[in-house]
């Protein structure tokens, strides 16, 4: 009977164990809890306090306030002088990286002339070219140069050459059409590619020199082909087999025209106009005899006379032609 109880109490004291240490490790978390919240709260206020005595130290002593700032501004400038140095490195970096490919001869790719080794005549064209297509100077002189000499070895004016150019392309020397006209004279390169095969293969047509030569090439061809510059302007854009082609050979001679007189020396306008003109007809004088006023004067047939000056007015539109540079040669 004896062994039933002390068993029994063993038994209850072994339940009562989990319960006790269970209690006893909530009441050690809260009382951390709480000293924490108290130390907290009396750091903030001993913060406080510390902070204020601060404020109040500096108002009275101007010098210790002035060499705090001075400090801290000495601090805030360092800071900003590394950030600089910083940045300088990255790039000096980069101009490493430019210094690793750097290519001294690459002057030798570019297509461009300083104007004053130009002659006047010459000087005065590149000028007006490029204020007039907004384009630099430099580039535009060393066509201008290319111009004049393979236009005496070709024997066709410079003054065309670059009209062409003008009416083309703009001086734009990657432009490329539809059809698949390309470079400053828009020459058709499939068409013309063995005439690019001499200069390193059809490429070469965005080097603005070497489209000029080829270009020239295939206008000398085509004027020779057609008898006359008209019919050769009109082999060039591709109109051979058509009535008329679109106002182009019009606006290349006038383009032409005003170039003529910019090398003469003579002023004229960079906004001019090159756009082709039709003169009208205008009818004879009404004729009528010698009646009473009471009568309808009789009127006269027309006939052909001279066009009166006022009676000039711009072309109805017509069908723009496309520059193909000869795809019948």
């Amino acid at each position: 009977m004896v062994e039933e109880v002390e068993v029994s109490q063993t038994t209850v004291a072994s339940s009562f164990q989990p319960q006790a240490w269970r209690a006893g490790l909530q009441q050690f978390v809260q009382d951390v809890l709480l000293g924490l919240r108290r130390v907290s709260h009396n750091a903030l206020a001993m913060l406080g306090l510390v902070a204020v005595v601060g404020v109040v130290f500096l108002a009275g002593r101007p010098d210790v306030r002035h060499r705090l700032e001075h400090q801290t501004l000495g601090w805030l400038t360092d800071r900003a002088t590394s950030r600089a140095m910083a940045s300088d490195d990255a790039e000096a970096s980069s101009q490493d990286v430019l210094l690793a490919m750097a290519e001294p001869e690459a002057i030798q790719r570019a297509t461009a002339t300083d104007p004053s080794e130009l002659s006047r005549q010459q000087a005065a064209v590149a000028y007006w070219i490029a204020r007039r297509y907004s384009v630099a100077p430099e580039p535009i002189s060393r066509l201008v140069q290319e111009a004049w000499d393979v236009g005496q070895r070709a024997g066709l004016e410079p003054t065309l050459v670059l009209a062409i150019m003008a009416i083309e392309s703009g001086f734009n020397p990657f432009a490329q059409s539809h059809v698949g006209a390309q470079g400053l004279m828009q020459v058709m390169t499939g068409i013309h590619r063995e005439k690019y095969e001499v200069f390193g293969g059809r490429n070469a047509a965005f080097d603005p020199v070497t489209n000029l030569r080829v270009g020239v090439q295939v206008l000398k061809d085509c004027i020779r082909r057609a008898g006359s510059l008209e019919g050769g302007l009109k082999y060039y854009v591709g109109a051979a087999n058509m009535t008329h082609d679109g106002g182009y050979g019009a606006k290349v001679l006038a383009e032409q025209g005003f170039l003529r007189q910019v090398a003469l020396g003579k002023q004229v306008p960079v906004n001019v106009s090159n756009a082709p003109r039709v003169v009208a007809q205008a009818p004879a004088p009404v004729a009528a005899s010698a009646v009473q006023s009471s009568q309808v004067p009789a009127v006269t047939a027309p006939v052909s006379a001279a066009p009166a000056a006022s009676s000039v007015k711009p072309p109805v539109a017509s069908p723009a032609v496309e520059q193909v540079a000869m795809l019948t040669l």
